[in-house]
Formats: structure tokens, C-alpha cells, sequence
């Protein structure tokens, strides 16, 4: 069998052997095929031994993901199809997903100021509820 690259961007991509799958039992519903037969795919892949460069590890490391554990491995469970083989691709397109995911650069905010028409509507509309309940109030018999 020869290797294969799982491609993420034209300058990431990952070598197949650095990717670990197992065959497990899949949960939920499916009759006796679900009992008997392996189709769910526990994907593996430990973000600081990979061949990834150093800042996009870091960048993945720096996610919040549930699917990255505390030592730095993604863990996918991919159950969705019937057969091992679309599993496995489900999974390899979850674990690109996720390292794009990590790689999008986030704009940087600009603060900005309400204008002067957007003050004068809200201390307008302050005003104009502070009269109404104003006029909630006791009425006084002068």
C-alpha cells in the first residue's frame, strides 16, 4: 500500500503515517450490523510530534476544541456511514477542517463610536420612556 498525503493548504499537508486509525464498534441504532461489524473510525493524530509547522501548531494548540486533548492529540469519532471506508474520509475531512479552522487569521477589531445621530435617538427615546412612566405615577389631589 503506498502512502498517501492528506492535503490541507497548498503549503500544509499531513503524510498518512502520521495519521492512527481503529476500526471500532459504532453506537446507536443499526440493527445486527452494528453488533457484529467495525464500521466507526477513531481517527489519532499528535499535533507536536506531526510534521506540521511550528506556528500552525500552535495555532491548533491554541483552539478550544473538544477533540484536542490536554497532551495534544486530536481524537475524531467518525460513526455517520455504514462502511469503514466513508468513515474514514469523514474523519481525514473533519481533522482538515478542524487545522483550517485554526488557521484563519482574525481581523483585528477597530474601535469605534456611536454617531451623533445614534446618541440623540437613544437619549430621545430616554426620555420619551421616562415620561411614560412618569405618567404610571399616584395622581396627586391638588
Amino acid at each position: 500500500m503506498k502512502s498517501r498525503v492528506l492535503h490541507i493548504s497548498n503549503k500544509v499537508s499531513i503524510p498518512d503515517n502520521e495519521i492512527r486509525f481503529e476500526a471500532i464498534r459504532a453506537q446507536g441504532a443499526g440493527g445486527q450490523n452494528v453488533n457484529k461489524v467495525s464500521t466507526a473510525i477513531h481517527l489519532r493524530f499528535d499535533i507536536q510530534n506531526s510534521s506540521l509547522p511550528d506556528e500552525v501548531k500552535e495555532k491548533i494548540l491554541a483552539l478550544h476544541d473538544k477533540q484536542i486533548s490536554k497532551i495534544g492529540i486530536i481524537v475524531i469519532k467518525a460513526q455517520k456511514f455504514r462502511s469503514q471506508e466513508k468513515n474514514r474520509e469523514a474523519a481525514l475531512n473533519r481533522l482538515a477542517a478542524l487545522i483550517l479552522k485554526s488557521m484563519v487569521k482574525q481581523k483585528k477589531r477597530r474601535p469605534t463610536r456611536p454617531s451623533r445621530s445614534a446618541k440623540k435617538k437613544r437619549l430621545d427615546h430616554k426620555t420619551k420612556h421616562g415620561r411614560l412612566k412618569q405618567l404610571r405615577g399616584k395622581v396627586g389631589l391638588d
